[in-house]
């Protein structure tokens, strides 16, 4: 799963959660599928070559292997997206590093933080949220449906724990 809890044990009772979206592609198989698609691509071209056919169609080639490399790198900043949430007995901080843009943070104190899943209505399945101190905030929203469930699940318990931690 995209996501993972630490205990601070310098901190006692302090949590911390890390969730991030999957990365299937990472940069060495963006090389490979970029050079294997310029490959594949050129192939019409070695019957055509030294003619003005080859000049004509080697412009629109190389523009779609470029488009196809821009949209993949693209995707991949568009995912470097961090969520962390923070739980002591005394305070729930979730943090989101954003690829494009300022960092967004909110705080509660987790007596009063509630934990809600949205099974419609959201802009996904299952959608999780955090609730207090007057807003309600959307946590793992890039996770999988099943991951998202279990993610509602760990959360919901955690939560009531430091709710009642000494």
């Amino acid at each position: 799963m995209p996501y993972r809890w630490t205990t601070d044990t310098a901190r006692a009772g302090a949590q911390e959660l890390t969730l991030w979206p999957h990365n299937s592609l990472p940069p060495e198989g963006l090389a490979f599928f970029v050079l294997v698609t310029f490959g594949m691509i050129t192939l019409p071209l070695y019957g055509v070559l030294g003619t003005a056919v080859f000049w004509g169609l080697l412009p629109f080639l190389m523009i779609a292997v470029f488009g196809i490399f821009y949209a993949l790198r693209r995707n991949g900043r568009d995912r470097q997206i961090l969520e962390v949430l923070t739980m002591t007995p005394e305070t729930i901080r979730l943090v989101r590093h954003n690829p494009h843009g300022p960092q967004q943070e909110w705080h509660c104190n987790p007596y009063w933080t509630r934990v809600a899943m949205h099974d419609k209505g959201g802009p996904v399945p299952f959608y999780v949220t955090l609730s207090g101190a007057g807003r309600e905030v959307e946590i793992g929203a890039f996770l999988s449906e099943e991951e998202r469930k279990a993610l509602y699940s760990e959360l919901t318990d955690r939560v009531a724990q430091a709710a009642h931690a000494p």
